[in-house]
């Protein structure tokens, strides 16, 4: 990458300011990538794009933070949550979205960074507030919706219902065993297992 092009794009004027939001992120991914994301630092990602650190430490307070905003913009924009006429449906069309995702790029990425969540409190923190409830709160509305419409039954926990819609997902990301690829396939048959259990 010519440092000097990443610098000039870094000038928070105009239309440049996104240009250079988005040259710092995918340089934090790549970086991430390259060498671990326990080894990222701000000043690695500094001398890779020729932005000035305190420019940097203006916008984020740490590395944790860059790699969420990097991770976030990706996956966000790969694999948002679609709300659709039933639960079932928008489950199903979200769930496919994000394991296409996760096919590619996102899930190394995922997989380092819940690896390196266990033992970075902050990344682990920004993980939580910023990728995982505020998804999390919207699917919850859509099962709280699937049963006052009567699709799912009564009483049901929001919470147990996405644990078991998603955590299959994540299990076969971070354990990989014979016949543990995540597929469209794959979300139908989970789609139905579930499902037929919890209509009504």
């Amino acid at each position: 990458m010519d440092t000097r092009s990443a610098a000039a794009a870094a000038k928070p004027t105009g239309s440049r300011r996104g240009d250079a939001t988005a040259t710092l992120l995918q340089v934090a991914l790549e970086l991430g990538e390259e060498l671990g994301f326990d080894a990222l630092t701000i000043e690695g990602i500094a001398a890779r794009t020729g932005v000035a650190k305190t420019t940097i430490y203006r916008r984020w307070p740490n590395v944790a933070a860059i790699v969420m905003d990097a991770f976030l913009s990706e996956v966000t924009r790969a694999a948002p949550i679609q709300k659709r006429a039933t639960a079932r449906e928008s489950f199903g069309l979200s769930m496919k979205l994000l394991v296409r995702a996760y096919n590619g790029q996102q899930g190394r990425i995922v997989r380092s960074l819940l690896g390196r969540a266990q033992v970075d409190s902050r990344l682990l923190e920004a993980m939580r507030l910023r990728w995982v409830e505020p998804r999390r709160e919207i699917a919850r509305d859509i099962v709280r919706e699937a049963i006052a419409q009567g699709e799912l039954r009564p009483g049901l926990n929001p919470d147990i219902v996405l644990d078991l819609l998603y955590g299959p997902i994540y299990h076969r990301l971070l354990i990989p065993y014979i016949g543990s690829d995540i597929t469209d396939d794959f979300i139908d048959a989970l789609l139905e297992t579930v499902f037929d259990g919890l209509s009504a």
